[in-house]
């Protein structure tokens, strides 16, 4: 927590990803603008042209990290779609309470908080200044977050109480409970994706980006830390998939011993005078 929500090192790690994102999205409005300075969707009749083939960050429905298939844009308007909680907004209230009670997660405490901590939040470095100039470029700003759909109100007011402007249940919100009220997200992706050709994703799990990163997918032993280097994948990171750091909680924590530390690189410097 304290690298996280403290230091400057979290802090310009997130600028870092923000400033990545801003140029991948800039460089593919400007490779998709006619001669005219038009983006595709404000080009009036005919079909052509659209989107390039790969534009999209959204992986169409049946992706593997084999066959990593983008869906197709048409000439759809661009967005970026980012998860919420430790990408674009930081807990802070509800951290500060953990970190001084040592509670675990409880869904009931976390209801209760997304409810009533909208004014206990702040953006994350970054957010803000990257929220405005993507609206200023046309690009739409999507939030795909797996806080309750119950609680729709209170999360929007917790976004722009972060500076981070309106939301829109259902066009720039989506919530947990929408589409098919499951936590992985593909379901929402796949309706994001039907609306935008969303240029680039933003997250701080694996999870933000495809559903085949999560349980029951591989577990660390079993391959899950070597996915993201997939020769189809890895070179989606810092081009449409942007990841920031959180040491605190999420799927990237569940490494145990073994999985951290390969028995075959461990080295150990014996006290003196032990033999």
């Amino acid at each position: 927590m304290a690298y996280l929500y403290g230091s400057a090192e979290a802090d310009a790690l997130s600028e870092q990803a923000y400033n990545g994102m801003l140029g991948y999205v800039r460089a593919l409005l400007d490779r998709a603008r006619d001669e005219r300075g038009r983006l595709p969707h404000q080009r009036a009749g005919g079909t052509l042209p659209r989107w390039p083939a790969t534009a999209s960050a959204v992986l169409a429905a049946g992706s593997t990290a084999a066959v990593p298939q983008p869906v197709s844009c048409g000439a759809l308007p661009p967005a970026v779609v980012l998860d919420m909680d430790e990408t674009t907004v930081l807990n802070l209230g509800y951290e500060y309470n953990d970190a001084k009670t040592g509670q675990g997660y409880d869904a009931k405490r976390w209801d209760a908080w997304e409810r009533g901590g909208a004014d206990k939040v702040v953006a994350v470095p970054g957010a803000v200044a990257a929220f405005r100039q993507l609206r200023a470029m046309g690009v739409a700003v999507v939030i795909n977050t797996n806080r309750s759909a119950a609680n729709t109100a209170d999360t929007a007011r917790a976004l722009a109480n972060a500076g981070l402007g309106t939301f829109e249940h259902g066009t720039t919100l989506w919530l947990k409970g929408d589409v098919d009220g499951k936590s992985g997200k593909d379901g929402r992706r796949q309706a994001i994706a039907a609306r935008f050709c969303v240029l680039a994703q933003m997250g701080d799990q694996l999870g933000d980006f495809a559903d085949f990163f999560n349980p029951p997918g591989p577990a660390p032993a079993s391959g899950r830390r070597l996915l993201p280097s997939t020769s189809r994948l890895v070179a989606r990171w810092g081009a449409g998939w942007f990841i920031l750091p959180n040491p605190v909680y999420g799927t990237g924590l569940g490494s145990g011993w073994d999985d951290t530390f390969p028995a075959a690189r461990r080295w150990s410097q014996m006290p003196e005078g032990v033999k």
